[in-house]
């Protein structure tokens, strides 16, 4: 698979395609972990949104043909229906690759009765598993696995990064 690197002035041209797209404010933010903290902190500011929640989700892994992607999310982390109810939520992720976590997360919303809208800074059209869903708002159209600034190798040695300091 092609592999793309971005730096920082690249997700500075992500936000800037994004930002004129938005239609009407948001009542809140749903960043999805661990892919959408970076983009939604960066989206929040852009739109001056203050209402940030947070939603993890995990899929099982099964072993057998077909069935991981067939598997139903565990909600590991997500917020009461009543921060929901009636809310405008912008859902924010990093990529939308299967679709399935973002999917997951906007039907929940809309069954606590808030108004889901999603956004990625890359839509995957290739590997979605869905024909008829895609982002409400994406930055570009990839095939690629993308890394991002927050993603790099920073040259920190892990070990020594988590011993105390002797002094």
């Amino acid at each position: 698979m092609r592999q793309e690197i971005l730096t920082w002035a690249d997700v500075d041209k992500l936000i800037d395609v994004l930002t004129p797209q938005f239609r009407g404010r948001f009542d809140a933010m749903m960043m999805i972990t661990r892919g959408g903290i970076v983009p939604g902190g960066l989206i929040a500011e852009a739109l001056d949104i203050k209402y940030i929640l947070t939603a993890a989700v995990r899929f099982s892994e099964v072993n057998l043909p077909g069935a991981k992607l067939a598997a139903w999310p565990e909600f590991l982390q997500f917020p009461d229906e009543h921060l929901l109810e009636g809310r405008r939520a912008l859902v924010v992720d990093d990529v939308w690759g299967s679709g399935r976590t973002i999917t997951a997360v906007k039907d929940r919303i809309e069954g606590a009765g808030g108004q889901p809208e999603t956004c990625v800074f890359h839509y995957n059209p290739h590997r979605s598993l869905f024909t008829k869903a895609r982002p409400s708002y994406y930055a570009a159209v990839t095939d690629a696995f993308i890394v991002y600034p927050w993603e790099m190798d920073r040259g920190v040695d892990p070990i020594l990064a988590g011993e105390p300091m002797m002094g």
